[in-house]
């Protein structure tokens, strides 16, 4: 089974993009996030998330969530406590 996702995101302009992935026990909000990070990678310049999209179902707040604690893992990484 699949789930298309589609986020919308501000960069130099307003711009969206749009995939399906196989949901193989995951959750969308993981996918989506995934696939928010992989368009990052591609583009040179800071870019903001408007809005996220998936099977037509707005998943933003968790998508934002998500990336807020993967960060705030990344940056408590290697202290003693």
């Amino acid at each position: 089974m699949n789930i298309t996702i589609e986020i919308h995101y501000q960069a130099t302009s307003k711009l969206m993009q749009r995939a399906s992935f196989p949901i193989k026990g995951r959750r969308p909000e993981y996918i989506a996030l995934q696939f928010w990070k992989g368009i990052k990678k591609e583009i040179p310049y800071n870019v903001g998330l408007e809005e996220v999209l998936a099977a037509g179902e707005d998943i933003t707040q968790k998508v934002k969530d998500l990336e807020r604690q993967e960060l705030l893992n990344t940056m408590n990484d290697g202290l003693p406590f």
